[in-house]
């Protein structure tokens, strides 16, 4: 029983730790226990643990948990894909070619990782697109390609006027991805901004990342007529990174 409830205990704190590392700087012990579906007495113990051993620190309001100094190097040398110059022309090409932000995601099996950033238009609430997957266009369709996405949403959160919080309404647009073999969303990260998420496959064909078309969410019309070209540049994009 002792060396079933250590490995359980090992268990769960790799997974508090990829939760942490997926979600970013300010999760809160609750956001990781409701993901993790651990239970909030056990996930407070070894958070606190996981804080006194340096893999963790806690953030200067103490209300929420970032990586420590014995992972950070760690996790910036692993997690951080570089961008090959032939894709880098590819996508550089495809923002002269639009008046929309376009940025390139990479996909982890329960987060979506900001690979290449516009530079001429910052993104606005990379922090929530990282840990709210139900609230952007990236998200949905990185949950629409996971048959476990609830698990993954947990108790969805309201991020914006428009956002979703709905299990049931979720399902509906995530059928919507499958059939139309993209993602939008409008004012359900940040209110205003509209997004496109096309989908980049890798070289056995599976989702591993998405190209982003941005913009206000009062030309999401103009920014569906780029729906196709933005499709095209994810298709080149595909064997250049993957």
């Amino acid at each position: 029983m002792k060396d079933s409830s250590r490995t359980t205990t090992v268990t769960n704190s790799i997974a508090i730790l990829e939760a942490v590392a997926d979600c970013g700087v300010g999760v809160t012990a609750k956001e990781i226990a409701a993901r993790l579906g651990i239970a909030p007495a056990t996930t407070y113990r070894l958070l606190n643990s996981l804080v006194a051993d340096e893999y963790l620190v806690r953030t200067a309001d103490l209300r929420g948990f970032a990586l420590g100094a014995r992972l950070r190097g760690f996790a910036a040398a692993v997690t951080v894909p570089v961008v090959p110059t032939a894709a880098r022309i590819v996508l550089d090409d495809f923002r002269v070619s639009t008046r929309f932000a376009v940025h390139l995601m990479n996909f982890r099996p329960a987060a979506v990782q900001v690979v290449s950033e516009d530079p001429d238009h910052p993104i606005s609430g990379k922090r929530e697109l990282s840990r709210h997957l139900h609230a952007s266009a990236a998200g949905k369709l990185l949950l629409a390609s996971r048959t476990e996405w609830r698990t993954l949403v947990g108790q969805p959160v309201r991020i914006a006027a428009r956002t979703k919080i709905d299990h049931v309404a979720l399902a509906g647009d995530l059928q919507n991805v499958r059939d139309a073999g993209y993602a939008r969303a409008a004012d359900e990260l940040v209110p205003g901004i509209a997004c496109l998420a096309l989908p980049i496959y890798n070289g056995v064909g599976s989702l591993a990342g998405a190209l982003c078309l941005t913009g206000p969410s009062n030309r999401l019309p103009a920014l569906e007529t780029h729906r196709d070209p933005a499709r095209g540049c994810a298709d080149r994009l595909g064997p250049l990174l993957y």
